[in-house]
Formats: C-alpha cells, structure tokens, sequence
C-alpha cells in the first residue's frame, strides 16, 4: 500500500507543481487538463486549461494534484504536507522556498527531534513541515535524560 496527499489548488496547479518539482527535486510524471480528459466538451471554457489530474514523483514517493473547480474549492486544513530532507542546507534552501510569499507558522531552527525543521503555507495556499531529523537514537537518549 502506498498513500500520497491529493492537493486541490484553486486555478494554479501547474504553476504549483512546477514550483515543487523545482524546488524539491522531482519530476512531473503525468498532467491533464480538464479540456484534455474525456469531460472535456462539458467543461466550461475558461477551465479547460486547468489541471483535472497530475502526479509529481520523487522517486519512490509522489504528490498528486488537480484545480478545484470554483463551487468546490476549500482552503486546506488539518494537515501538512511533510518533506523530510536529509541534509540540514538543502532543508533550509527548501524552507526558505517554500515560505517565500507565503506565510512561516513556525520559524526553521533547531529542535530537539531535528538538526533543522520549520513549518508554513507557501504562495498556493498549502501547508508545509519541513523536517531534517537527528538521528533517532540521539532523540531517545535526549528524552531519557530530561525524564
């Protein structure tokens, strides 16, 4: 089993995953518009050229993403999208991306759990932790120490 978020955007899902392949190293595997898919003739004309469906993989793991259409869409809430990156100069490289027009919920520095992790909303609207762990026997002899 595998799982991947769904993200809805509102119009700028391609521009969205442009700037995620970019930013986060992967590659744009598949991308249809609404006027593209078998709905296409019912779709209204100003929203054909929006995403009905795309996939981003990195690697082993993947992003999916379409344009809500208007009478649908809902700002996201409840969760973040989590990006775990192994080294702490491409982790803030990708922060410092990520939550550039957008908004920081919590500063990037370090934690207890991560040599370097920050979270926020990027330009889209969607939430972001960006995550660069310590090594997790470091973290257990840390909370054994402070019990």
């Amino acid at each position: 089993m595998h799982t991947a978020p769904h993200l809805h955007f509102r119009g700028n899902c391609a521009e969205a995953f442009r700037f995620y392949a970019e930013t986060l190293g992967g590659k744009i595997v598949f991308a249809m518009t609404y006027g593209e898919s078998p709905a296409g003739a019912e779709t209204p004309r100003d929203f054909r050229d929006k995403i009905i469906h795309a996939r981003l993989d990195f690697g082993g793991q993947f992003l999916l993403g379409c344009d809500a259409p208007p009478d649908r869409f809902q700002t996201p809430q409840g969760f973040n999208v989590m990006a775990a990156i192994d080294q702490p100069d491409d982790a803030e490289r990708a922060f410092k991306a990520l939550s550039d027009g957008g908004t920081i919920t919590m500063p990037f520095g370090e934690t207890f759990w991560a040599k370097r992790f920050g979270m926020c909303t990027d330009r889209f609207g969607i939430p972001w932790m960006i995550n660069c762990e310590k090594p997790l026997a470091d973290v257990a002899a840390r909370a054994r120490k402070s019990a």
